[in-house]
């Protein structure tokens, strides 16, 4: 997984650089130096952290479940995909077409925004 400059990481959370800093101090985030001396923050303990919240947004929608998260993993196959995000405590799994996840060039590490809408939930078990 990569690890993401300080102002990134502050991005991703909705916080000031300030507050990342603290957090990597009382550790809450895990960072590492660089060559050049410039903290790094890992991107799973950036993931774990990543909390739904409210922004606005730049396009109309109907959907108002939105978690902020990264892309944990990716599974490819001829014609489906499979994408993983972790979005502070949850995981989230969407199948998409291989298509899409390669138009949108989707890669472990990056940040992303899981939209959910649905208006019915199932689960099933089967009969025996």
């Amino acid at each position: 997984m990569p690890s993401y400059r300080l102002g990134q990481a502050a991005k991703t959370l909705g916080v000031s650089v300030d507050t990342v800093r603290r957090m990597v101090d009382d550790g809450r985030l895990i960072a590492v130096r660089s060559s050049g001396g410039q903290r790094l923050i890992d991107g799973a303990s950036l993931a774990l952290l990543a909390k739904p919240r409210r922004r606005e947004v730049t396009v109309k929608q109907s959907a108002r479940n939105r978690f902020p998260g990264i892309i944990t993993r990716v599974i490819k196959d001829r014609v489906a995909a499979q994408v993983e995000i972790q979005a502070g405590p949850h995981r989230l799994v969407s199948l998409l077409t291989r298509e899409a996840v390669d138009d949108l060039d989707l890669r472990p590490g990056m940040p992303a925004v899981a939209v959910v809408k649905a208006t019915n939930v199932h689960v099933e078990l089967p009969r025996d």
